[in-house]
């Protein structure tokens, strides 16, 4: 299971809003807000359904067994290709939604 910080995490870093997280995984906004609050009491496939978008957009979800220290979290897989993301100096919060 992936965690609601996880989630966050994961759309920041990859430069994602929630509206394109939603539209991209086929569910309400609403729905992805709530997943990302942890207030989410719906299906599972909803969950899912993030995950797997997120995934497929070069995100590694780790449990808290996959590292020495700390809990779960999540990094972006190799890239394979020219595009090098947001460069550090360009994150601002501008580019957070």
């Amino acid at each position: 299971m992936i965690t609601a910080t996880q989630i966050r995490g994961a759309r920041a870093m990859i430069g994602m809003s929630i509206e394109e997280l939603a539209a991209a995984s086929g569910l309400p906004v609403e729905t992805v807000t709530a997943l990302e609050s942890g207030e989410f009491t719906g299906e599972l496939h909803a969950l899912f359904d993030v995950r797997s978008t997120l995934e497929a957009h070069g995100i590694i979800f780790l449990s808290s067994g996959n590292q020495d220290e700390g809990g779960p979290g999540i990094r972006l897989r190799a890239r394979t290709s020219s595009d090098d993301g947001i460069r550090p100096e360009n994150l601002n919060a501008a580019n957070d939604d």
